[in-house]
């Protein structure tokens, strides 16, 4: 065997060190195995010698048990041998078994695995004998378990988080969020929106604010609005006229503005009831107008300004959940671990829900063993087919070769027990 194989960097088969002392073991027992043959075979020729030499009755029976030890001994030897090579490099039909026939065990194995441990109502049946769900849920809810979850569960994230280009990601938010919002019709939702709040009144309150301010601006910008409407006169008109007109119209704003202010009932009021009653009813009925609003959307969604604020959304995701990843005491993780408790106490104790989890995993795991089942044997078969033959024949004696050589001392032991008793019986019959 080549240093490479030993150490396990060649290609095929891989020994350890454990192989080695295996090895080690099948020697000694081989060495057992062949000494008791050859005691045999010294017995053989001692007792034969003895009965020859008129020592007696007892030297046949010693002869007979000692000779069918040898053929019992040579028997298994061969047995054992053409297992794993060809007898003294014999080409004897039938030896060298593993060697020659390495593929079709492969196949074999393969398929018997497929069968037997591959099976979905296998799989089923043991997953169900063990419990999983029961005992996944007290250990959930054994101390320090949902602290170490989340722990694992943080790094975790963090990890992807690190990982994970935030151009990448950015591009994924932003064309996620466009396409979403794009394909989603917000002139009907905004007309029942609107309708709801200007019939509850919910608008008032807006308008109430609009006519403070405005007028206040009218209080705070007199010159400004006189100067204007002067500007509009006819050049024409004398500038005392001009003037008189600008603060005239600036008095009438005011009144007017003063009047929206403090009067709930102004007629002003009422026709922004009525044109936002009209503007939530043509938002959801008529088709003109959510076509204008649709366009509308698509425009905004397409200015650099909205892109530019649906790309910093990910980045504000990010630290927001980077920092409470790392943060033991953050909420985000306070909340994991509580929510992972909760769990592990109720699973512990709910049949329903432990036969819903059971379900579900055995429900997976049929699924893998039903799709990948052709792979995963086909992957036994394929590796033994790209073992050496050699390497794996020395390979499986060193790790069955010890209890194969009893084998062999068996039929020494058995053989001689054998030829003793057929011996007895042909004397005892007159032979």
């Amino acid at each position: 065997m080549s240093d490479e194989a030993f150490s396990g960097t060649g290609p095929g088969v891989r020994f350890t060190a454990a192989d080695e002392q295996k090895k080690r073991g099948v020697r000694r027992m081989k060495t057992i195995a062949t000494g008791l043959l050859a005691f045999a075979t010294l017995v053989f020729a001692l007792s034969t010698w003895a009965k020859a030499a008129g020592a007696g009755a007892w030297a046949g029976y010693v002869a007979a048990a000692a000779e069918a030890g040898m053929v019992g001994a040579l028997a298994d030897w061969f047995a054992v041998t053409a297992l794993f090579r060809r007898p003294f490099g014999l080409p004897i039909p039938h030896t060298a078994i593993i060697p020659t026939k390495k593929d079709a065990f492969g196949r074999s194995l393969g398929e018997f695995v497929g069968d037997n441990f591959l099976a979905g109502h296998v799989v089923r049946g043991r997953l169900a004998a063990l419990g999983i769900g029961r005992r996944l849920g007290e250990w959930l809810a054994a101390p320090g378990s949902a602290e170490r979850v989340t722990k694992e569960a943080s790094a975790a994230l963090r990890g992807l988080l690190a990982v994970l280009r935030d151009d990448d990601v950015r591009a994924v938010v932003a064309e996620a969020v466009t396409r979403r919002a794009a394909a989603t019709s917000v002139a009907e939702p905004m007309g029942r929106m609107l309708g709801k709040v200007v019939a509850d009144g919910g608008h008032r309150g807006v308008v109430d604010l609009v006519a403070v301010r405005a007028h206040g601006w009218l209080t705070a910008n007199h010159e400004d609005v006189v100067r204007k409407v002067t500007q509009k006169t006819p050049g024409w008109t004398p500038k005392f006229l001009d003037q008189q007109v600008g603060e005239r119209v600036y008095k009438e704003l005011m009144r007017f503005v003063t009047d929206i202010r403090d009067d709930p009932d102004h007629p002003a009021r009422g026709a922004i009831d009525n044109f936002l009653a009209d503007f939530a009813t043509e938002l959801q009925t008529d088709p003109e107008t959510i076509a204008r609003v649709e366009r509308a959307k698509g425009e905004l969604l397409a200015r650099p300004e909205v892109q530019d604020l649906i790309n910093s959304t990910w980045a504000a995701v990010r630290t927001l959940v980077m920092g409470a990843a790392e943060d033991e005491d953050s909420e985000l993780r306070r909340r994991i671990r509580e929510g992972v408790r909760r769990f592990g106490e109720r699973l512990a104790t709910d049949a329903k829900l432990q036969a819903k989890v059971d379900g579900w995993l055995q429900d997976a795991a049929q699924y893998l063993v039903d799709t990948y089942r052709a792979e995963i044997t086909s992957l036994i078969s394929e590796t033994v087919a790209g073992w050496d033959a050699d390497e794996a024949s020395r390979k499986i004696e060193a790790n069955v070769g010890r209890d194969l050589q009893f084998i062999r001392i068996n039929g020494t032991v058995v053989g001689a027990l054998a030829g003793l008793l057929i011996h007895t019986v042909a004397v005892a019959l007159g032979g």
